[in-house]
């Protein structure tokens, strides 16, 4: 596995800030040429499984997620993960707790149209699974379009503002393949509101078509989003702006965590008084260690996803940070053994991290 260097950090960095930034931007921004960024991405896509995906943010399109775990025995566990992964509607496919659980998210594009209870009628009969739990995520206060702060090192403050766009508007001439522009995706970290709340508006027409093409590329040109969709590249440019503009969509990075130095990972279950989630969460979604904190339905009303450089490292961060914060009544560590599928409705089978 390869080592990110200064410069492919802050190409990383760059693509949270913006997904779709032109490589001239970055190149400007860290000092390099356009040629040898765009070489830096293309190695990172082959080895290291770099990928920018545009999604929608189920919230604002009338959709909702949920967590699901289930359990098996441990020689169907691969084969349920893999089963998941296959699927357009989930993300974060894992083997945790032993290698006899599997936990995913799965997206549901509107009310009624999907459900955790539908998802099993599709999985194989010989998974052997035993036992089910499925969660809302009810609140998102850091994942999705608030990036995990552990990858934005690579920039300075100078830096990040020549990669967002002055105006925060989408803009910009689409250059190539591989070389679109659009809205800065720097969405605040430590559980502020990424998007202002206002009504869900559900993805109309070829809305649905354009935001599919993303999920499989998010840095895919306006001339090839558009003979995915039929649309002209004029009107790609402007449906694509406006997604953005209202917060239906954003532009998310995948990337193998152990190049980040990552070792040792966990799911965070926690029980939480009612009159002290929010403090909680929020609390939480400023800590470096975590990538992502959820409010849930259930048994447990709080989940997040610690990434650490070693166990050490996340025994600390439970004993410390953590365990300081009051309110928290109890809580479940979930080691994640493996990333069979990451973020985004496509999975690259043997591609983990």
């Amino acid at each position: 596995m390869i080592e990110l260097d200064a410069l492919d950090q802050g190409l990383v960095h760059a693509l949270h800030l913006d997904g779709r930034v032109p490589f001239s931007r970055v190149a400007e921004a860290l000092g390099s040429s356009e040629q040898t960024i765009a070489r830096r991405y293309r190695r990172l896509r082959a080895e290291a499984g770099l990928r920018v995906v545009g999604l929608p943010v189920p919230e604002r399109v009338g959709g909702s997620q949920w967590m699901v775990r289930l359990t098996t025995a441990p020689a169907a566990t691969r084969n349920l993960a893999e089963a998941l992964a296959r699927r357009p509607d989930t993300s974060w496919v894992q083997l945790i707790s032993g290698g006899t659980e599997v936990s995913a998210v799965l997206t549901t594009p509107g009310a009624g149209e999907s459900s955790p209870s539908l998802l099993l009628h599709d999985l194989p009969r010989k998974a052997g699974i035993t036992a089910v739990s499925a969660y809302c995520l009810l609140h998102t206060y850091l994942g999705g379009p608030t990036a995990w702060p552990g990858r934005l090192h690579g920039l300075d403050e100078r830096q990040c503002e020549l990669i967002r766009p002055s105006d925060g508007v989408p803009g910009g001439a689409d250059t190539g393949a591989g070389t679109g522009t659009g809205t800065a995706a720097g969405a605040p970290v430590g559980g502020a509101e990424p998007f202002p709340s206002t009504v869900p508006r559900p993805l109309v027409g070829a809305e649905s078509a354009l935001v599919a093409a993303l999920g499989r590329d998010g840095r895919a040109s306006y001339a090839e989003l558009a003979s995915s969709t039929g649309l002209s590249q004029a009107t790609v440019a402007r449906r694509l702006a406006g997604l953005r503009a209202d917060g239906a969509l954003f532009f998310d990075v995948d990337l193998s965590s152990t190049v980040l130095g990552v070792s040792a990972q966990a799911l965070l279950w926690l029980a939480v008084a009612p009159d002290r989630l929010d403090g909680v969460a929020r609390a939480m979604a400023g800590h470096p260690e975590l990538a992502a904190v959820f409010a849930t339905t259930g048994r447990t009303n709080l989940m997040a996803k610690a990434l650490c450089d070693s166990p050490a490292e996340l025994h600390r961060y439970l004993t410390g940070r953590l365990s300081a914060i009051d309110g928290i009544q109890s809580l479940e560590t979930a080691p994640v053994l493996q990333r069979v599928k990451g973020v985004g409705p496509h999975w690259a089978a043997g591609r983990v991290g």
